[in-house]
C-alpha cells in the first residue's frame, strides 16, 4: 500500500463520501428509531455489522489477531463504544438531527482539551486554541437558536454531548493502550463484539424492542450495519494508512455540516440563519483544531 505525503483528489473524494455517509447515518438512525427500540436497534446493528466483518476477514484473508494480549484494553474500547451508541441512539430519539450532530461532532474540541492535559506533545497552540474557542462558541450559539431550541430537547442534547465524550475516550484508548498495535479488523472486532453483547443485553431495560418496523426501517438497519459500522469504518482506516492523519482530520468538519443539511432536507428540521452561522463557527473551529503544520 503506497503511503502518500499529501491528500490527492482520490483521497479527498473518499473523505467527502465517508463524511456524507456518517452525516446521513444520523438521519437513518432517527428514522430507524421509529421501527426499533433505540438500544435494541444499536445492538442489532452491531450484530449484523459483526457478521459483515467476519465475511470481510474471510474474503480478504486478514485474520483477527492479538485478542488475548489486548483483552482489557479491548474490553475498555468495546465498553466505550457501547455507551457511546446508547447515548447517541437515545439522543436521536429525543432531539433533532441538527442539534445532535452539532454536539456529537464536537468531539475534536473535547479531545483537544483532554489531550492538552493528558498527552505529552499535545499542548494547544495559539491557532488550535482559537479554533477551540470558535467551536465552543458555535456550539453554544447553535443550542440557543430559538427555532432549533423549540424543535429540540435538552435531555437529548445532553445525551449527544455524552456520546461525544465517549468518542473522545475511544480515541484516547486507541492512542494510549495496546489496542494501538492491533489491525483495523481487530479494533473493529472488539468494538462490535462487546457492543453486540452489551447493547442487546440491556435493550429490554429501555422499553419495547420493536416498534412495528417496516421495510424502510430494515433498509436503514442494513445501511447502518453494512455501509457505516463495518465497511465504512474499515474504509476510513484504509485512508488513514495512506494519507497523513492531519489531512484526514481536516475533513471532519464536513460531517456536522452535511448532517444539518440532511436534517433540513429530509426531515424538515428548522435551520435558520443564526443556526447556520453557529454551524460555520463550529466548522472553522474544528478545522483549526485538526490541521497541523507538517514537520
Amino acid at each position: 500500500m503506497e503511503r502518500k505525503d499529501s491528500m490527492d483528489l482520490m483521497g479527498a473524494a473518499g473523505m467527502v463520501t465517508f463524511a456524507a455517509m456518517l452525516a446521513l447515518n444520523q438521519v437513518v438512525i432517527k428514522v430507524s428509531n421509529d421501527g426499533f427500540g433505540p438500544i435494541f436497534g444499536a445492538g442489532l446493528r452491531s450484530v449484523l455489522a459483526l457478521g459483515v466483518l467476519f465475511i470481510w476477514v474471510w474474503g480478504t484473508g486478514r485474520p483477527i489477531q492479538g485478542l488475548r494480549e489486548s483483552l482489557w484494553s479491548g474490553l475498555l474500547l468495546g465498553g466505550l463504544f457501547s455507551v457511546e451508541f446508547i447515548l447517541l441512539f437515545l439522543a436521536l430519539d429525543y432531539t433533532t438531527v441538527s442539534r445532535s450532530a452539532i454536539l456529537f461532532y464536537s468531539m475534536p474540541v473535547w479531545l483537544a482539551l483532554i489531550a492538552h492535559v493528558a498527552l505529552p506533545g499535545e499542548s494547544l497552540s495559539l491557532r488550535r486554541g482559537i479554533g477551540l474557542v470558535l467551536a465552543m462558541a458555535g456550539v453554544v450559539w447553535a443550542l440557543a437558536d430559538p427555532a432549533s431550541l423549540s424543535a429540540g430537547n435538552l435531555w437529548g442534547d445532553a445525551l449527544a454531548l455524552g456520546g461525544a465524550f465517549c468518542w473522545a475516550g475511544i480515541a484516547l484508548t486507541v492512542r494510549l493502550t495496546r489496542v494501538s498495535k492491533l489491525s483495523a479488523e481487530t479494533q473493529l472486532f472488539w468494538q462490535l463484539m462487546v457492543s453486540a453483547v452489551v447493547l442487546t443485553a440491556v435493550a429490554p431495560l429501555f422499553g419495547d424492542l420493536l416498534r412495528a418496523p417496516t421495510w424502510l426501517h430494515w433498509a436503514g438497519m442494513a445501511y447502518q450495519a453494512v455501509l457505516v459500522a463495518s465497511l465504512g469504518f474499515l474504509f476510513w482506516l484504509r485512508l488513514m494508512a495512506i494519507y497523513p492523519a492531519s489531512d484526514i482530520a481536516a475533513f471532519s468538519f464536513l460531517s456536522p455540516v452535511l448532517a444539518v443539511g440532511f436534517g433540513w432536507a429530509l426531515l424538515r428540521e428548522p435551520v435558520g440563519p443564526g443556526f447556520l452561522g453557529a454551524l460555520g463557527l463550529v466548522a472553522v473551529g474544528i478545522v483549526l483544531i485538526n490541521v497541523r503544520r507538517r514537520r
